[in-house]
């Protein structure tokens, strides 16, 4: 049986391998004596360095130190030559090294000392660590600009632990939400959610720690943060998990929409508002200016003149069809306001279920229905004024948050919130008697008392009988020229009819009587369908009881006439120039039933 001799001896010669290591080390190796002079340097010293290794050999060690440290080194190498020990690399020291082109670069240095035959020796072996301070410095830069992005950043960013407790946030935090960041570290982050959503936070917080992911922002969601003072705002909200020297950790980074909201909502305002008055254009112009010189309608001007250039509430009184609109519409054109909106909102010709949507707009998914926000009539009005027509039908658990509305000039949309800030003119109009529905419990007394600041009563036609004329060659002359007609005269008899009779439904059933009558008339003199009308006689011995008989008596002949049809064209609401809803409250407040007229 033969044994294979290995090629080497083993084990190898330890001079032959202090060689090896010597020459084949990635660090520079020098060999000094107790004053410091080179006995042996490796190939990797001749790289660092920049010089020949016999160059290096025979010189001092200060040959590769920078100069500004020639003075002490000395020193410092006597001190370790009488105390030696090793030291490490690593001990915190910024040391330096010299090349030979007089250039310097960074280096860690290990110090042994060795005890040879020939007496005690120093072996240092020096490392370039420009890389290593490069990269040191990078990170310093990249951690200085994470921080810089951390604590400068436009949003609130707040770092929380898989528990959901807060252990870093920036200053826009304390900026979004009003705590110091004292107060906010150790707390979770429930802190910052409104409380209604607080309850199903923590299990939603928990899904997200099982299952991490990034969350952008623009996901669509309606999220909300809330500050210290228990106020909120809508917010955005990305999520992303982070490695952290603690486990991983959740960085929330949340972005105050409080601005764009009210920017976006600032269009749709203007969009709705555009839209509205567009739809209004034509009712607005159904009067170009008001008509008539009787001493009654002069007294009413003369009111409007003294109250439209002040911002105090105004109450328009009148029966229906007096022009009531018309009078709040000089108010408005005659104000410091009259360059902004006019907005109207009829009280009795919205259902009282959409109204309080209707007056003060609605958010997104408040009711069914609700597929968009709405902006209300109040907050369209914003800086103008704001007519509340037919008030006294306003339903009775609407009337102390309009009240409220009014008197703390804010208001919160239906479903919503957020507290809208809003500045109006308000200008109310009614024809019924709020005095006597006060005590009868069907109006609020603070709302009367706050709307009845400066109260305007129109007068009926039937006691401004002088500006019947003036009216009817008005309409007459409108009319005509919208139809295409060419009629001049208008026989006296017509006329004395006109101006007798008592117009329950004052203007606005005078002029459809004027329109109908251009219609029925083909040529130059008017012919009006006066045998619609009752003359009746005025005397100072008409009471009121009188006069309700007669309109009583004039409904009950046109709705006779009209075989009972209340509503649409040729109806008995269009020929009495009143609104349908008008209508059917003077049919329940005259006791007419429907065996009367069918």
């Amino acid at each position: 049986m033969s044994v294979e001799t290995p090629d080497k001896a083993w084990p190898p010669d330890p001079n032959s391998l202090f060689e090896t290591l010597f020459e084949s080390s990635p660090d520079a190796v020098l060999v000094t004596d107790q004053t410091g002079l080179i006995l042996q340097a490796n190939a990797q010293a001749e790289s660092i360095f920049g010089y020949a290794r016999q160059e290096l050999v025979g010189q001092t060690v200060e040959l590769v130190i920078p100069e500004r440290f020639h003075s002490v080194h000395p020193k410092h190498r006597s001190t370790y030559s009488s105390q030696p020990r090793v030291r490490a690399m690593g001990a915190g020291l910024e040391l330096f090294a010299r090349r030979k082109d007089g250039t310097e670069i960074p280096v860690d240095i290990m110090l042994s000392p060795l005890q040879m035959a020939e007496g005690q020796l120093v072996l240092a072996v020096v490392r370039d660590v420009s890389q290593k301070k490069l990269a040191e410095q990078a990170l310093r830069r990249s951690e200085q600009q994470f921080r810089s992005l951390f604590e400068f950043s436009p949003d609130a960013i707040v770092v929380t632990d898989r528990a959901g407790k807060i252990t870093e946030v920036n200053a826009q935090v304390e900026k979004f939400f009003g705590y110091p960041r004292s107060e906010l570290l150790g707390q979770t982050i429930e802190i910052l959610i409104p409380e209604r959503f607080r309850t199903t936070h923590p299990k939603r917080r928990a899904d997200y720690a099982a299952h991490s992911r990034a969350r952008t922002m623009g996901a669509g969601l309606d999220l909300y943060g809330r500050r210290k003072d228990g106020s909120e705002f809508p917010a955005d909200i990305m999520l992303g998990p982070v490695e952290g020297p603690d486990g991983q950790a959740v960085l929330s980074v949340i972005r105050d929409l409080s601005a764009q909201q009210e920017a976006e909502e600032a269009l749709r305002r203007s969009q709705q508002q555009k839209d509205y008055l567009e739809e209004e254009l034509e009712i607005s112009n159904q009067f170009d200016e008001i008509v008539g010189g009787s001493s009654g309608l002069k007294r009413v001007l003369k009111q409007v003149e003294n109250v439209a250039g002040t911002d105090a509430t105004v109450l328009i009184l009148g029966e229906t069809g007096t022009g009531k609109e018309l009078i709040a519409r000089a108010v408005h054109r005659l104000s410091p306001r009259r360059d902004s909106a006019f907005v109207r909102l009829n009280c009795s010709a919205i259902p009282s279920g959409l109204l309080e949507s209707e007056l003060f707009g609605h958010e997104k998914g408040a009711f069914t229905g609700a597929i968009a926000q709405k902006i209300g009539r109040l907050e369209l009005a914003h800086q103008g004024t704001f007519f509340l027509d037919e008030v006294g039908d306003l339903p009775a658990e609407l009337q102390p948050k309009i009240l409220r509305a009014l008197q703390e000039k804010e208001f919160e949309r239906v479903g919503g919130t957020r507290t809208i800030p809003v500045n109006v003119r308000l200008v109310a109009a009614t024809n019924r008697d709020l005095a006597k529905m006060v005590p009868a419990g069907q109006f609020r007394s603070d709302l009367y008392y706050r709307l009845r600041v400066f109260p305007v009563t129109i007068p009926p036609l039937r006691e401004r009988r002088e500006d019947i004329p003036i009216l009817v060659r008005y309409f007459l002359a409108s009319h005509s020229k919208r139809m295409g007609r060419r009629i001049e005269t208008i026989p006296d008899e017509t006329m004395e009819t006109l101006v007798g009779w008592h117009w329950p439904g004052n203007v606005r059933e005078l002029e459809n009587f004027i329109e109908r009558s251009v219609i029925l008339s083909p040529g130059s003199v008017l012919h009006a369908p006066l045998a619609e009308l009752e003359a009746i006689e005025e005397s100072s011995a008409s009471t009121d009881t009188n006069l309700e008989a007669a309109e009583r008596d004039h409904i009950l002949r046109i709705l006779r006439e009209c075989k009972g049809m209340i509503g649409g064209a040729n109806g008995a609401a269009e020929r009495l120039g009143l609104k349908r809803t008008t209508l059917n409250s003077k049919i329940k407040k005259l006791h007419i039933a429907r065996r009367d007229y069918i």
